[in-house]
């Protein structure tokens, strides 16, 4: 190919390949990382209240995610369990994979930001008559959230960028879209960077909310104060 060729493709496909990103890299992120924080925060006040049992399971579910490779986990959950007669398609199975990973990454942040907040602001709470749930409700769980914020969205971008890895099961993804082009054209630095530069301004457009969110929750802390 010669380079206005090269310039060609580029223009043709940069479109095909947000698009993509948009109607399906998009949507896997922000739903696996919506029922990862569903998880995260479920285990985390498992852990923060020592619950019996459920604790020690919860420190299993995280060992295990945390000491396995993403990848290994979407085979196992993708290609292992037609084996036990389990069928699910490679969409659903990713969201299934990340919100787990995820979890477990994120149950860890939030642990921290709980323990974070004062005793003495949970022992106010039952002085005032509040039950455990009204307590974490109203108190804990706001403080730990704002302490958690930036981690939290450093895990969000993280995930955008292994759904790549999404493309190993099926799931027709920005990252698969653009396998397909260079195994029909074989130019692959061009069409990988335009995929790079794709995630890149996702990511960017995260790194701003993320900026905005903490300078307005800093500065509600600080009226607070």
């Amino acid at each position: 190919m010669t380079f206005q060729d090269i310039i060609r493709l580029m223009i043709e496909s940069f479109p095909k390949l947000l698009i993509q990103g948009i109607k399906v890299t998009i949507p896997l992120t922000v739903i696996s990382f919506s029922f990862a924080l569903i998880i995260a925060v479920i285990v985390a006040m498992i852990q923060y209240a020592k619950v019996p049992v459920l604790s020690k399971l919860c420190r299993v579910y995280i060992w295990f995610i945390r000491g396995t490779p993403l990848l290994v986990q979407l085979y196992m959950i993708f290609f292992g369990l037609p084996s036990m007669g389990i069928r699910i398609d490679g969409f659903t199975a990713a969201v299934f994979v990340f919100s787990l990973n995820e979890g477990a990454y994120c149950a860890e942040t939030m642990r921290a930001a709980l323990e974070a907040v004062p005793a003495g602001q949970v022992e106010a709470g039952w002085c005032v008559g509040m039950n455990y749930l009204q307590i974490m409700w109203h108190i804990v769980l706001p403080q730990a959230f704002r302490t958690a914020v930036p981690p939290l969205f450093n895990s969000l971008i993280s995930m955008l960028k292994d759904t790549s890895l999404a493309s190993n099961i099926t799931v027709v993804e920005m990252f698969f879209s653009a396998q397909r082009i260079t195994g029909r054209t074989y130019q692959f630095m061009p069409i990988y960077l335009e995929v790079a530069l794709i995630y890149l301004m996702f990511s960017s457009i995260l790194m701003l909310i993320q900026a905005y969110s903490e300078k307005r929750l800093n500065a509600y802390g600080g009226n607070r104060g």
